[in-house]
């Protein structure tokens, strides 16, 4: 009998390395409450994961659960301008007030979480592994419903939601991104990083990891979560304005376009003369974002 072939790891700066990785969140901790209301209260939080303490802001409904819960991933905030649970208040104060457990993740290097100094040349990949571990974190919490999890991120965290749902496929039982970076991780760097000076010592850091695009075109699809779109077995509902200034509404509609080529469904819908923030048809947006996930958590 012949020997097996050996294996090759993959790259340490790639989707397959988070797929072949292990997932630990635990330790789910609230500390001080602050900002509840009469339909929940609001605390700061902190959990376990990848060696790290992740910080975050969580919503309980009041009343006797478990509750269905919500992982929340947010857009781009400069990490040293950032504070705990800055971003996504309208999202929480929403669904908890419809009897979700809402988690706020705030990201390694953010707030009150542990530092991880690779994280940026890794194309913050640590914030899938994060927002992984806050799902397993939630799933220990007794007034959880451990079945019934999903996920909502924006902009940079609908790239985070298209990672996550490739990486741990029935993990989360829907998820939903608002305005969402490229599925093609080539478009973020070349909008955000490498055109940027202030940014050359990270696009470098990057490069050196991976090659540049050109050059080591096989590295950058290894990076990208719609090569991977395959792997996707959970409903998806993606919200896009045409007038987005941040997030080209082209990238949303070139990864619909991937999922159905690879054989999946997708709720998409567009808010022609919205920004990137969407304003006037936020309250819409979220109604359906709302009933896409009771339907899929029932």
């Amino acid at each position: 009998m012949s020997p097996a072939p050996p294996t090759t790891a993959p790259n340490p700066v790639s989707i397959q390395a988070l797929i072949d990785r292990n997932y630990d969140g635990s330790g789910l901790t609230l500390g001080a409450e602050r900002g509840s209301t009469s339909a929940y209260r609001q605390y700061y939080a902190t959990y376990r994961g990848d060696g790290l303490t992740i910080s975050g802001r969580i919503n309980i409904p009041r009343g006797k659960g478990p509750f269905p819960a919500v992982v929340l991933a947010h857009g781009y905030v400069d990490p040293l301008e950032y504070t705990n649970g800055q971003t996504m208040l309208r999202e929480r104060d929403y669904l908890a007030r419809q009897g979700y457990v809402t988690l706020h993740v705030d990201y390694r290097n953010h707030a009150r979480s542990s530092k991880d100094p690779q994280d940026e040349s890794e194309l913050r990949l640590g914030y899938t592994v994060d927002t992984i571990n806050a799902a397993l974190a939630l799933k220990q919490e007794p007034r959880v419903d451990p079945d019934r999890i999903a996920l909502v991120g924006r902009s940079m965290g609908g790239g985070v939601v298209y990672n996550a749902l490739v990486v741990r496929p029935g993990l989360f039982k829907a998820a939903v991104a608002y305005a969402p970076v490229s599925s093609d991780a080539v478009d973020n760097f070349d909008r955000w990083v490498r055109p940027v000076r202030s940014r050359s010592k990270v696009a470098d850091a990057v490069i050196a990891r991976l090659g540049t695009p050109e050059q080591q075109p096989a590295n950058w699809a290894a990076v990208s979560p719609r090569t991977f779109f395959a792997r996707i077995q959970d409903p998806l509902m993606i919200h896009h304005g045409t007038a987005d200034e941040e997030c080209p509404i082209a990238w949303s509609q070139q990864t619909v376009a991937a999922l159905k080529a690879a054989g999946k469904t997708v709720s998409y819908y567009v808010y022609p003369g919205q920004q990137h923030t969407m304003t006037s048809q936020w309250p819409l947006s979220i109604r359906r974002s709302e009933a896409f996930i009771a339907k899929h958590l029932d």
